[in-house]
């Protein structure tokens, strides 16, 4: 990815936090990941100057936080001038359709249901690597 695009994880289950950025170092990515496992946190850094200043980012969004709703950083991440390029990478337990097509209208770029099974959860977060490895962020 040219650069050095930014890994913002939001994800508070920790044991999923792990396995997402094992299997996204095991796909040969080494960009940074900033992990957060709460909302307010995770935006409170997005809107730094410094971040908005210094993109571009790939975010990484758990829906089901324990402050908020993922959909609700999507959104605010979504309407600002600065980070709406960001491209956002939707990875939940939620599988329910209304929910998905409301983050894609939202402006989620990929929404990726995580298997209760682990093999399964591997494999999704092994084709997010080779997703990211390929993918060319906008500056924000």
């Amino acid at each position: 990815m040219s650069h050095s695009v930014k890994i913002v994880m939001v994800e508070d289950d920790h044991g999923h936090a792990k396995l997402i950025e094992k299997n996204i170092r095991r796909a040969n990515i080494a960009n940074d990941i900033v992990h957060f496992d709460h909302g307010d946190a995770a935006l409170e850094y997005l809107f730094t100057d410094e971040v908005r200043a210094h993109g571009p980012l790939l975010i990484l969004l758990d829906l089901n936080l324990p402050d908020m709703s993922g959909t609700d950083i999507l959104e605010k991440v979504k309407s600002d001038e600065r980070l709406r390029r960001a491209p956002v990478v939707i990875l939940t337990t939620t599988d329910d359709k209304v929910e998905i097509q409301r983050c894609y209208d939202l402006g989620c770029n990929v929404y990726i249901t995580k298997p209760v099974d682990y093999e399964a959860f591997a494999g999704a977060i092994q084709q997010l690597g080779l997703f990211l490895s390929v993918m060319q962020a906008p500056e924000i």
